[in-house]
């Protein structure tokens, strides 16, 4: 039986507020690992079990199947809109289908709502049905909302919990993150802003090697052995240079690409997705960059860099942050230099989420500077630094405090009183909450507690009004504490 989560269900409610009114094609961003299949599978059920057909539109063949499997797991009734298949059932109100196999038929289903998944990725004949087909409701499924245009189809967006929350709560895995040895992009030509695949190929394949031993260095100081890894390389020549150097040390990682046959594809990723698999690693360059759902991968690694695809980047990182039994965090090891490119944007979708469809789209980003790199990563290990002066990963100690005048020193001491400030604003918004709401003297503190761990020191400061981040927190918290009561009663 598919039962949902309750930040899920909190998108249903949003999505159901937001057609009555009057939004007739919706946006669900939710970052990767959210359950957006499993939300889409529960508004499917509920319409078809008001009478309403509907049909989710797939981005790639290999996806329908998986998206039949897991409504077959959930005993959804439901059909495959694909001549030959064996669930091909045309009077199913619930049909999954692909975007090829609608666009190369005359007419689509006739349907009450279109689901359409990965809906950042704008292909022109479901717009076109969209236009055309005005009764429709629409939900359109994505975590990385950055396309150019999608306003023009979908006049509401409904974001889900942020990436932090959902992390806080378990539902996502924490990131370790790894600042390895940079693919240099210098003279590479762009176009459309972003690096052409032939020089990102060949700039990449002059650290292969490097990229073979920092993994092999950080699996076995971090868990002692190989882990489960994906690896995203720059292209098909690429991905085949780093299967061989991952094969000549000793382990076994398999390249796939569009020139190997679907079957191949398919078989490798089941073997792959087995707990009991002798595949160490799988490569590739989009393949599993969407739709690729193996939760127990401990470790990504980017050998692809990008000058403006911050979706792409988001996407990727999203395949190693599904939660698994045993797994406490995953490690990210960056190549491609894209976790401090965009780390500007990254932080605040970490943090905030996606409320607002932006104009213009993706832009290219500027490369940060040697200064940055450096200050960025702690250099013993490699690992970016988060906050403290001791790194995380290793213990290092970056800076000694001191009230000498040390190069460095004043920029730790801002970044300290920065979280410093950011510290009591928290708590500042959490006592302005509790007035407007009549709360106990005290709460306020007992939720700053929660948070942080330990209790607020100092004068209280005076109330503030509740940012979107902090009611956002206090919601998820309230929906924790309502479920949990449900649980025990």
């Amino acid at each position: 039986m598919l039962e949902l989560r309750p930040h899920q269900i909190e998108v249903v409610e949003n999505l159901e507020r937001g057609f009555q009114e009057g939004h007739r094609a919706q946006l669900l961003y939710a970052p990767t690992g959210f359950g957006k299949t499993e939300t889409a599978m529960f508004i499917m059920q509920s319409a078809a079990r008001s009478g309403v057909k509907c049909a989710m539109v797939m981005d790639r063949i290999v996806l329908v199947e998986q998206t039949s499997l897991r409504l077959g797991k959930y005993g959804i009734d439901h059909g495959v809109m694909q001549a030959g298949h064996w669930r091909y059932k045309p009077h199913e109100r619930i049909q999954i289908c692909s975007a090829q196999t609608l666009e190369r038929r005359s007419t689509f289903p006739d349907i009450g709502m279109l689901i359409v998944d990965e809906c950042h990725v704008q292909r022109k004949g479901i717009l076109e049905y969209i236009e055309n087909n005005p009764l429709v409701k629409v939900i359109g499924l994505t975590a990385t909302p950055f396309t150019a245009g999608l306003a023009n189809t979908y006049t509401n967006i409904v974001g889900a919990s942020p990436t932090e929350l959902l992390i806080q709560n378990k539902w996502l895995c924490p990131l370790r993150v790894f600042i390895a040895k940079e693919i240099d992009m210098t003279g590479a030509a762009k176009v459309a802003g972003e690096w052409t695949s032939g020089d990102v190929t060949q700039a990449s394949s002059k650290i292969t090697g490097d990229i073979v031993s920092e993994w092999v260095k950080k699996t076995h100081d971090i868990f002692g052995g190989p882990r489960k890894t994906i690896v995203f390389c720059a292209g098909v020549a690429h991905g085949r240079e780093l299967q061989e150097q991952f094969n000549r040390s000793g382990y076994n990682f398999v390249s796939i690409s569009y020139k190997e046959d679907d079957e191949f594809k398919r078989l490798t990723i089941e073997d792959f997705a087995k707990p009991d698999t002798t595949i160490h690693g799988l490569i590739a360059t989009d393949i599993l960059t969407r739709g690729f759902d193996v939760p127990d991968v401990m470790i990504g690694v980017s050998a692809r860099p990008f000058s403006k695809s911050f979706s792409s980047h988001v996407q990727q990182l999203g395949r190693v942050m599904r939660p698994y039994p045993g797994k406490d965090f995953a490690i990210w090891l960056c190549h491609g230099g894209n976790f401090l490119r965009f780390k500007q944007d990254w932080d605040e979708v970490y943090s905030e989420g996606v409320k607002t469809l932006k104009e213009g789209g993706e832009k290219a980003k500027p490369e940060p500077t040697e200064k940055v790199k450096k200050e960025s990563k702690c250099p013993k290990c490699g690992a970016l630094w988060v906050w403290d002066d001791k790194c995380g990963s290793c213990g290092h100690i970056k800076i000694k405090q001191s009230v000498m005048s040390v190069p460095g020193v004043m920029e730790e001491l801002a970044q300290a009183k920065a979280r410093a400030d950011e510290s009591r604003k928290f708590w500042a918004e959490l006592i302005g909450y509790a007035k407007e709401r009549g709360y106990k003297e005290g709460w306020a503190a007992h939720k700053y507690k929660e948070k942080m761990g330990v209790f607020p020191k100092g004068v209280a400061p005076p109330p503030e009004r509740t940012s979107m981040k902090t009611a956002s927190w206090i919601k998820s918290r309230t929906i924790a504490w309502a479920t949990k009561q449900k649980m025990a009663g």
